[in-house]
């Protein structure tokens, strides 16, 4: 890479801003540094004169925030009930830039067209590496020129950033590829379980795991859901311990030192009777004679250096940090640059590490300060080399101290802690072991043995520093062999066994670690998951306890015989992907291998999915209870119930805006009217219906949402919940029933009702009695444009009427008006609602930009329609808006993977599934037609 003399434009971008201000200010040395904005008003652009390697550049440093690229299902899997969610084990999937990322990719798009290199400045490990080529793909996209190279640094110091910049080598692909096959696992196995949770267990129960339960995401990670099996599973050892009743013998010599204690050998007995005799043998001949006087030195090693794991389970226990905060705290520190990168799995420092130079840096602290000057004198004798913790991750070294800090201001006292501890962690890990004389003294008393012993320090040595351990012990007196006296007390005592105690986050983070359930820089975060979805609690004491709701699944789970709580089949994922970074497996042949692994569990754990909802049922009520609660509460009443012929029905609404009239003898008597989900107001009147029985039946004033009902209907009604209001059923059918998050209720009219919507109402299509809509021969008697031509009150679907010229005998999509019209330069088309000419008009939203589309001007009218629904022969938005079904689920969620639609460009391709993946038809948005959702959530509403 020589540059000829000639100076070479260098774009650097880094994987933070605050890490590009600080890599530009030590390269700069804070020497003719300008600074500019970039597209994105958080990433700036700094700009420098430096030399690499002999070589003349100017240097354009700029960064990303974290990942610029995420991965995601193609449209139509994205909507939770567009597909089987065992279709996501092969769904396509692509690498996006997301919306709150574009202008940082315009950004490195503009610099990137000017410069000859790029040098890549993300973190050293594979997450980083996988950053950087998500960087290298929007760079060499538009200049594929770029000479492209990678800085390894460990430290935001000057030495390694200046080390670094004259070091640069290539950039691994191998970890890229290592962290490509995770997301792809992880987004595949977590969206194909956690939508199958979700749809079969959310609105089967009451969950109050939340607050706000409408928007709950039962989730399940391939990470997430190990870490909590050892939650439940310790947890489930402690409720099934059965404490038992033991006996020892305790015996004590009271000597000038003091009283010393002599425990037996035995440990304790479960059988009273023999732990008595054998007391009753000591008792009678209590001389006690010493068999044994052992004395021997022994060392008390330091740490090993310290690694991330060791970093979150000693902040734990000393300080009592959560393992998210200490990486939070951990990060701030190493961007500040006090200390070295936090997230490694290394413990042992490389032989080139220059290790006095960072004890020198610690010699003017007021505190231990003195301890980092003997540690450097010769004569002390207290410097040790460090040991080797048998980990190395070939990216970064042990995390330790890289700047002198006796305290910032702003600091917290959590950033003060984690300074102390590394900086203390790393001095002790240089320094002798403690060194102490251990006594060991045994006694025989009638035949039992009995032992005691003590422990004197001899040298402190690096306890002087590490304030966080201790090391004696009580002081044995001296005692030859053959010596007998009598103890001063010979007792039989009881007790009981006593359960292992809760998991605490040390604790669990060992389970993580030996198990090999996520890594150093994950595993924090698949601790933060449990407890964000209600799966676990912690203690002030920092231990864990399983929810309901964690415990429930973990059940679950368990009774299928699959062992997805296990840690087995994550360590095995984690295996391979480390083999996939080291290049002995190919990144294809892992995410073949797991995914066939996993969604043959997926396919067993559906089938037996009655195991889920047996142990939810342990824990929680069925929803159907639920309602309860709200119907008992006060309502208008609206008629008696002609199901129970006891109590009367009342208009409700409950917590989710939802309207319903439901039977005040609920549980006995569950008959209920759920009302369309596009009522935004309802009011009992006092006018009473002659028509239904049994009487009286109050009339109801509905007032609608104006954009969730077809144009041709008011929203303003007068209507009658007793089965003969035929615009209120077909409202039903076109809208569909909000059903309650809880799942409350049926979703759509109790089966009174709709029976007598079968005899005394006619079909919306043929106006014809003795059928419904949805059995309506007209349906599939080829008449589908004048199927879907809208629903106007005076049959005008029966006539087939073409929206363009208003005759019959064609349809819209080959009108003669329509394609004179085109040649001739037309840009309008004439409204079926009310005639008027509507405009051509460019839509300007985010999911449909550019697309044309015409729409009536007149604000009464509602008329609507796509140019390209014309083109193709399939109507448009009033053509569509015709389509009837009958809810059957809720279309409002779209929580947790995918969810949010597009618009109809997939419509024809989905339909609408359930969470064993069975499909459930009948179901459109009669809007755009869209399979997956309602008018009131299509994104095509109002254009």
């Amino acid at each position: 890479m020589s540059g000829g003399g000639r100076s070479i434009r260098v774009l650097n971008v880094a994987e933070k801003p605050s890490v590009a201000k600080s890599v530009a200010t030590i390269l700069s040395r804070n020497q003719g540094l300008r600074v500019r904005e970039g597209r994105s008003r958080y990433n700036k652009i700094f700009e420098f004169s430096y030399s690499i390697n002999g070589v003349p550049c100017q240097m354009l440093l700029t960064s990303v925030t974290g990942h610029l690229m995420e991965i995601e299902f193609d449209e139509r899997f994205r909507k939770w009930h567009s597909c089987d969610p065992a279709d996501l084990f092969q769904a396509p999937i692509r690498k996006v830039v997301p919306q709150d990322k574009v202008d940082i990719k315009r950004t490195l798009e503009e610099e990137a067209r000017r410069c000859q290199w790029l040098v890549l400045w993300l973190d050293c490990d594979r997450e980083g590496e996988n950053i950087a080529f998500e960087v290298i793909q929007v760079c060499t996209a538009v200049n594929s020129r770029l000479t492209i190279k990678r800085a390894r640094f460990s430290a935001l110091i000057d030495r390694e950033i200046h080390q670094a910049v004259q070091n640069l080598v290539q950039p691994n692909k191998l970890f890229a590829d290592a962290v490509d096959a995770r997301q792809e696992i992880d987004l595949r196995i977590g969206a194909s379980f956690t939508r199958f949770q979700t749809m079969l267990l959310r609105d089967a129960f009451i969950i109050d795991a939340a607050a706000d339960d409408r928007n709950l995401v039962l989730s399940y990670g391939p990470c997430q859901f190990p870490t909590l099996g050892f939650i439940v599973e310790r947890y489930w050892e402690i409720q099934s311990h059965v404490a038992e009743e033991f006996w020892t013998i305790n015996c004590s010599h009271k000597a000038d030192e003091g009283i010393i204690s002599f425990s037996w050998m035995r440990g304790h007995l479960f059988d009273y009777a023999c732990a008595l005799v054998i007391y009753e043998m000591c008792v009678q001949e209590p001389t006690a004679t010493v068999t044994k006087v052992r004395k021997q030195e022994k060392l008390k090693y330091p740490p090993h250096p310290m690694n991330t794991l060791e970093l979150e389970k000693r902040a734990s226990r000393y300080f009592r940090m959560s393992s998210e905060h200490t990486m939070k705290v951990a990060e701030e520190l190493y961007q500040a640059g006090f200390i070295s990168y936090p997230r490694t799995e290394t413990d042992c420092f490389s032989q080139r590490t220059d290790l006095h130079a960072i004890v020198q840096e610690q010699h003017g602290h007021p505190v231990w300060g003195v301890y980092a000057q003997r540690l450097l004198d010769p004569g002390a004798g207290l410097w040790r080399n460090p040991g080797n913790g048998g980990h190395d991750d070939n990216a970064h070294p042990p995390i330790h101290p890289t700047k002198f800090s006796a305290g910032e201001p702003g600091w917290s006292q959590d950033h003060l802690r984690l300074y102390e501890l590394v900086v203390r962690h790393f001095l002790a890990c240089v320094s002798q072991p403690a060194v102490g004389a251990e006594t060991t003294i045994e006694i025989d008393i009638a035949g039992e043995l009995f032992s005691a012993s003590g422990r004197e320090i001899l040298a402190k040595n690096y306890l002087d520093v590490y304030r966080f351990e201790s090391w004696g012990g009580s002081v044995i007196p001296t005692y030859v062999l053959g010596q007998q006296f009598v103890p001063t007390t010979l007792t039989l005592d009881s007790g009981v066994t006593r359960p292992p105690p809760l998991l605490s986050e040390a604790d669990l983070l060992t389970c993580m670690d030996k198990e090999g359930i996520g890594t150093d820089a994950t595993m924090h975060d698949h601790i933060k998951k449990l407890l964000d979805r209600f799966y676990a609690t912690k203690d002030v004491n920092t231990r864990f306890s399983p929810t309901n709701l964690g415990e429930a699944l973990v059940m679950g789970y368990d009774d299928m015989g699959y062992k997805l709580w296990k840690p087995y089949l994550r360590a095995v994922m984690e295996q391979d992907m480390k083999a996939v970074s080291q290049g002995s497996k190919r990144k294809t042949e892992v995410l073949e291998s797991c995914l066939q692994q996993m969604k043959a569990c997926f396919l067993d754990a559906r089938v037996n999915k009655v195991k889920l909802l047996e142990a939810m049922a342990i824990f929680f009520e069925r929803s159907n209870r639920s309602s309860g609660d709200e119907q008992h509460a006060s309502g208008e009443v609206v008629r008696p119930c002609g199901l129970c012929l006891e109590s009367d029905m009342v208009l409700r609404q409950n917590r989710d805006g939802n309207f319903m009239v439901g039977c005040l003898g609920y549980p006995q008597c569950r008959n209920v009217v759920w009302l369309p989900g596009s009522v935004s107001q309802a009011i009992v009147t006092t006018n009473i219906c002659n028509s239904c029985n049994p009487g009286p039946v109050r009339m109801i004033q509905f007032t609608f949402r104006r954009l969730e009902i077809p144009p041709e209907y008011n929203t303003v009604h007068l209507g009658c919940i007793g089965g003969c209001d035929q615009i209120l059923s077909q409202l039903i059918e076109i809208c569909g029933t909000r059903v309650s998050a809880r799942g409350r209720g049926p979703p759509s009219v109790s089966s009174s009702v709709q029976r007598s919507n079968m005899r005394q109402g006619a079909c919306i299509y043929c106006h014809q009695m003795g059928h419904s809509s949805s059995s309506c021969p007209s349906q599939f008697s080829g008449s589908q444009n004048a199927r879907s031509h809208g629903r106007n009150v005076q049959s005008t679907t029966r006539q087939g009427i073409c929206i363009h010229c208003h005759q019959t005998g064609h349809s819209s999509s080959n009108c003669p008006s329509r394609s004179s019209g085109a040649q001739s330069g037309d840009s309008s088309i004439s409204c079926n609602m009310c005639g008027a000419p509507c405009p051509l008009r460019t839509a300007n939203t985010t999911n449909n930009r550019g697309r044309k589309f015409y729409s009536c001007q007149s604000k009464e009218c509602n008329f609507f329609v796509w140019e390209d629904s014309l083109n193709s022969g399939t109507g448009g938005t009033s053509v569509q808006r015709a389509n009837s079904f009958t809810s059957t689920t809720n279309s409002g969620r779209n929580g947790g993977f995918g969810g949010g639609g597009r618009g109809a460009a997939h419509a024809a391709a989905g339909t609408f599934v359930s969470a064993t993946g069975d499909p459930i038809s009948g179901r459109k948005c009669f809007v755009c037609g869209d399979p997956s959702h309602f008018a009131n959530a299509c994104p095509n509403r109002g254009y």
